[in-house]
């Protein structure tokens, strides 16, 4: 085994670990009872129903509702696991996901304000256990698909809502642009989320899921509903003048489409396949710059982000920047605990006059500050071993020409534009964005399939 492969657990023994595991033992307690009760042999189904209830009210209801989702969908996982036979489906993002909780109870434990932090690795664990109940569900094809089509559907009303505010306009409900500059009089649209901010990292998965299901449905009146839902949620999306949205937009559209050229290059010519991927980059730029020359109002917002400390927003996460970074050097080996609650507890003794904060604006300074270099290590380990299953298993797909291929692109796509998103924001404190990104996490997760030792790196396999 090279060292490549022992760093993302490529073949990591799972089913050796598990029989030596001691967490084993309590793994199928409850067996009997499954066997015996009707409603348990549609265990998938129910966890599936949980999970669409929490994306399908997400964004309308209050963040209590959803916690108590999140708390069914954490206690039926529990029961399933107990009633489980013995097949329980650990991938290495599990083993990964695992321990990075770990270092969040540690952190918790250490943390100088212990009762905040215990809520913020509260909620942690919630997400958490909807990520295993989903990475089970979403082994069903047909769970899945259903799935993906209710965020869609629920996405798309949310666009469309957007879309009403843009035309017939809508109150500012705080102060979202710089009152100096030339976009002071636009609108943003925000829909039922009540910030743009969070409503463009909201729809950033539906963007890219819904252009997946172009070429992921069959039915070409399918397709042509995949294409307006892109077109619908691609453009409130950009009437939010989200700058960290539109980033987060332009880096998942670019890693999807290169996803697709690799998907699709087998069916070129060999002169093709390396012309391919430069020549849909470089129109995809040219049409990205021609907007941003062209249309005013995109010209100025997407200036912004190149003037530093002249812009009122920029001026502010600089300012909190500076005050996590401290934060960071006071505490650098294991932070001050998970959770908002517990940075708002910290961040004041820190900050500058008049910069307050709720968050870090930044994901990685956030993982930084919440669970220090040891969390943060772990947190990028996380990361390698998704995309790394995520690409392996797309060769897997691709090879057997599976349609399943395009939503694994899709979430891949998704998690690097969210990533890109939370380089200058920090949106996923809100649960309607961190479950959408766990659920991100579950879906590459729910394709795993051990290597076989004999087989290359790139065996490959799309669905209906």
């Amino acid at each position: 085994m090279n060292p490549w492969q022992q760093i993302t657990l490529m073949n990591l023994p799972l089913s050796q670990w598990s029989k030596a595991s001691y967490v084993q033992a309590w793994i199928g307690l409850l067996q009997s009872w499954r066997r015996s009760s009707w409603l348990m042999q549609r265990a998938d189904a129910i966890g599936g129903i949980l999970l669409i209830l929490v994306f399908a009210f997400a964004p309308f209801v209050s963040t209590a509702l959803i916690g108590v989702l999140l708390i069914a969908c954490g206690g039926y996982w529990l029961l399933l696991t107990l009633s489980d036979d013995k097949r329980i489906g650990f991938t290495p993002i599990h083993l990964v996901v695992l321990l990075y909780w770990g270092i969040s109870i540690a952190a918790t434990a250490l943390s100088p304000v212990k009762s905040a932090a215990l809520i913020g690795c509260g909620r942690l664990t919630l997400y958490l256990l909807m990520f295993a109940l989903a990475v089970r569900v979403l082994r069903s094809p047909r769970l899945r698909s259903i799935l993906i089509l209710v965020y869609l559907l629920v996405a798309v009303f949310v666009s469309v809502f957007g879309l009403r505010q843009w035309f017939f306009g809508a109150d500012a409900l705080a102060t979202w642009v710089d009152a100096e500059s030339t976009l002071a009089g636009t609108t943003r649209v925000y829909s039922f989320l009540g910030n743009p901010n969070l409503l463009a990292a909201y729809l950033l998965p539906a963007v890219v899921f819904s252009g997946a299901a172009i070429f992921a449905w069959r039915r070409w009146t399918a397709k042509a509903m995949a294409l307006l839902l892109t077109v619908t949620n691609a453009a409130c999306l950009v009437l939010t003048f989200s700058r960290g949205g539109w980033i987060g937009f332009v880096v998942a559209s670019f890693v999807g489409m290169m996803l697709l050229v690799h998907w699709f290059s087998v069916y070129l010519p060999r002169l093709w396949r390396r012309l391919a991927l430069p020549i849909v980059l470089g129109m995809s730029a040219a049409v990205v710059v021609l907007a941003v020359a062209t249309v005013e109002p995109l010209r100025d917002r997407v200036a912004s982000i190149f003037v530093g400390r002249e812009d009122s927003s920029n001026n502010y996460r600089i300012n909190v920047w500076s005050g996590v970074v401290k934060m960071i050097r006071d505490r650098p080996i294991i932070g001050i605990g998970p959770g908002n609650s517990a940075f708002n507890r910290v961040y004041p003794r820190y900050q500058r006059t008049g910069f307050s904060a709720l968050s870090a604006y930044s994901i990685l300074l956030e993982v930084l500050v919440e669970t220090g270099i040891i969390g943060f290590t772990c947190f990028l380990w996380l990361l390698l071993v998704t995309f790394n299953q995520g690409w392996v298993q797309l060769q897997r797909l691709r090879t057997a020409r599976n349609a399943a291929g395009f939503w694994l692109m899709a979430a891949i796509a998704t998690m690097v534009g969210m990533l890109a998103h939370g380089l200058v924001d920090t949106v996923w404190y809100r649960p309607q964005v961190s479950t959408l990104w766990w659920l991100m996490v579950a879906l590459i997760a729910s394709f795993y399939q051990p290597v076989p030792k004999d087989l290359a790196v790139e065996s490959g396999s799309i669905e209906k």
